[in-house]
């Protein structure tokens, strides 16, 4: 086999295979051969097609078949050979193929580029400091109970936090507009449900009294033509519903899963939940802090295959979400390129970036923290025992656990060679979602 590789531009590399004739006609021979035992050819016995007539018949379509598996093949022995790393797929065009005549092909395709790790110590990481307090277990048992509240109808004026069922009309310079306008439709004040001030103009109202209400769209709407527009919503409260939260008893504890140990067993629990929600939050945060810094700090060329490749993948967890309704012939329309492309970008670089930090300093996944990892995410079943079998059991979930392991890892190395400087902060501070930049 000759080989020979050249650069066309950046990262793209075109290669040149030459292979002797022998190789393809060899085996398309063999394969005709096989043929002609067993086809069933009008005019002949099973087994007594001459090999001409098989040939004939059959010839292009078997040499076809071994070119693709020949060339394919043959690349991969090429690469190897060169000491390249192909990211994705090539482009293979055959340049000469005639039976007797050394088969040639082209084949272009992306590298991998080099990455040039930036000082580790450059990183500035704060390290957000927090404890679950007695206050905030009874804060979380609190919103438990809004959870399981029910409603009960109430003649007093409507309050935060009351469910009322409204009425209502909004115009436009005069004129109703579309989706404005709606009958029986319940709503709890203080959810942030409607449009600012829409909920805030309910408050103080009781069950039959209609008035008028003025509110200013926000200028990022979604519906154009009411950006920042002044609308007036006539508004009839028809009933108003107080929440009655749910007595701290065994029926209440059992509904999540305490069977024994009364009100210090619950809230033993719900301390144990915030804590390790508050564990996980802290990770969080100092991991996005970290994952920020290394893309900011790194100037990577990116090969086009492994972006188009970040692409199809969210685009097709964005169809998960939608649960699936959209066609994939139609995903490609709704959900263009364009809408993926700086997130994609962004988690390529972070995979070369991280896979590099592996390799320069040889970081292999923990199997004891992979262990501990399982054993966590199985806490939350009835049956953990099971739940840590079915991962073990399981190639594919156990390789996604290890990624997320090894990740962290790399997180911990870089957080040895950072300025890491620890933050005082409250739980709710730590839980809350992060801003995205």
């Amino acid at each position: 086999m000759q080989v020979s590789i050249e650069t066309t531009s950046g990262l793209e590399r075109r290669l040149t295979v030459n292979l002797p004739a022998e190789i393809v006609d060899k085996e398309v021979d063999k394969r005709l051969q096989q043929a002609a035992k067993t086809v069933r050819i009008n005019g002949f016995r099973k087994g007594k097609v001459p090999l001409k007539v098989v040939r004939q018949k059959f010839g292009a379509g078997v040499r076809q078949e071994v070119l693709g598996e020949v060339m394919s093949r043959s690349f991969y022995e090429a690469v190897q050979k060169e000491q390249v790393k192909p990211a994705g797929q090539p482009s293979i065009e055959a340049k000469q193929t005639a039976p007797g005549e050394n088969l040639e092909y082209t084949a272009t395709f992306e590298v991998y580029p080099e990455v040039e790790l930036a000082d580790l110590g450059t990183l500035k990481v704060e390290r957000p400091a927090a404890e679950v307090t007695d206050k905030d277990v009874d804060s979380m048992i609190e919103v438990l109970r809004k959870q399981q509240s029910d409603w009960k109808e109430t003649k007093r004026k409507a309050q935060k936090g009351d469910r009322v069922t409204i009425d209502f009309v909004g115009r436009k310079d005069g004129e109703e507009f579309e989706g404005g306008k709606a009958e029986g439709q319940k709503l709890v004040l203080g959810s942030g449900q409607m449009v600012p001030g829409f909920e805030d103009g309910i408050l103080g109202m009781k069950p039959g009294e209609e008035k008028d209400i003025v509110v200013t769209f926000p200028e990022d709407y979604q519906a154009e033509n009411l950006r920042g527009a002044e609308v007036t919503f006539n508004i009839k409260v028809t009933a108003s519903e107080k929440p009655e939260l749910p007595e701290l008893n065994e029926e209440f504890f059992k509904s999540y899963g305490v069977e024994e140990g009364g009100e210090e067993k619950f809230r033993e629990e719900v301390r144990g939940n915030m804590q390790r929600e508050l564990k996980n939050a802290a990770l969080n945060k100092v991991k996005t802090q970290v994952m920020d810094q290394l893309f900011e700090k790194h100037q990577v060329e990116l090969p086009a295959a492994l972006v188009a490749g970040e692409v199809r993948t969210l685009r097709s967890q964005m169809v998960q979400q939608f649960g699936g309704q959209i066609a994939a012939e139609d995903a490609e329309k709704m959900l263009p390129a364009t809408m993926f492309e700086e997130q994609a970008k962004r988690r390529v670089v972070l995979g070369l970036v991280v896979g590099e930090i592996v390799k320069q300093n040889k970081i292999a996944v923990d199997a004891d923290r992979v262990k501990a990892k399982v054993e966590e995410l199985a806490s939350t079943y009835q049956q953990p025992e099971e739940v840590v079998e079915y991962y073990y059991s399981n190639r594919e979930l156990l390789s996604g656990v290890e990624s997320v392991v090894l990740e962290d890892q790399v997180v911990d190395f870089v957080l040895e060679a950072a300025e890491v400087s620890d933050v005082e902060s409250s739980y709710d501070d730590v839980i809350k979602p992060q801003q995205q930049g």
